[in-house]
C-alpha cells in the first residue's frame, strides 16, 4: 500500500512528538521510535523522517541514536562533534569508545511510558502540522526498506 503525503505528514508528526517527549538526559533509537508508531521493523524509515525534521518544530533530534549507542546522525548537526556536545549538555555521558550506555541512558517509549501516556503523546501529534518533502514521500513509497513498499509480484 502506498502512503500519501497527508499520511506521511501525520506519521512524521507522531515521530517528532515522541522525540520531543524523550526526556533531557536520555536517548532513544530509530527502532524504538519505529515500534512506538507501529512499525517495529521501520528503523530506516525513522532515519528518513528524522533527516527531514523541520527546524521550526524544535525537535531534539540529537536524542535519536543507533541501538548500539552510536551517534549515526551527527553529520546532520553541522560541526563534527555538535551532536555529542548537545547530548553532553543534556547530561548524557559517553563510554571510552564513544558510545552511549543504552542501559543507563536509553528511553524506549513503549517501555518507559505506560500505554495511556504513549497514546497521549501520539495523539498530541495532531497539533503538529508537517509538510513532508517529496523526497521523503518517494523513499517511503519506493525504497525496498520501506514498510510501505508494495511487494513485487511473483
Amino acid at each position: 500500500m502506498a502512503i500519501t503525503k497527508d499520511q506521511t505528514g501525520k506519521l512524521s508528526a507522531q515521530v517528532y512528538a515522541l522525540v520531543r517527549a524523550c526526556p533531557k538526559g536520555r536517548v532513544t533509537t530509530y527502532g524504538w521510535l519505529a515500534g512506538a508508531v507501529g512499525y517495529p521493523r521501520g528503523a530506516r524509515m525513522i532515519g528518513w523522517i528524522m533527516s527531514a525534521t523541520p527546524a521550526n518544530l524544535n525537535v531534539p533530534a540529537h536524542r535519536v541514536i543507533s541501538k548500539e549507542g552510536v551517534l549515526t546522525g551527527s553529520k546532520a548537526f553541522g560541526a563534527k562533534d555538535r551532536m555529542r556536545t548537545l547530548l553532553e549538555e543534556d547530561g548524557v555521558s559517553f563510554e571510552p569508545d564513544g558510545r552511549v550506555d543504552m542501559k543507563r541512558f536509553g528511553w524506549d517509549p513503549r517501555l518507559d511510558l505506560n500505554p495511556d501516556e504513549l497514546r497521549e503523546v501520539l495523539d498530541s501529534a495532531q497539533t503538529l502540522r508537517v509538510n513532508p518533502p517529496d523526497t521523503l514521500l518517494r523513499l517511503l513509497n519506493d525504497d525496498p526498506a520501506s514498510p510501505f513498499k508494495l511487494s513485487d509480484p511473483l
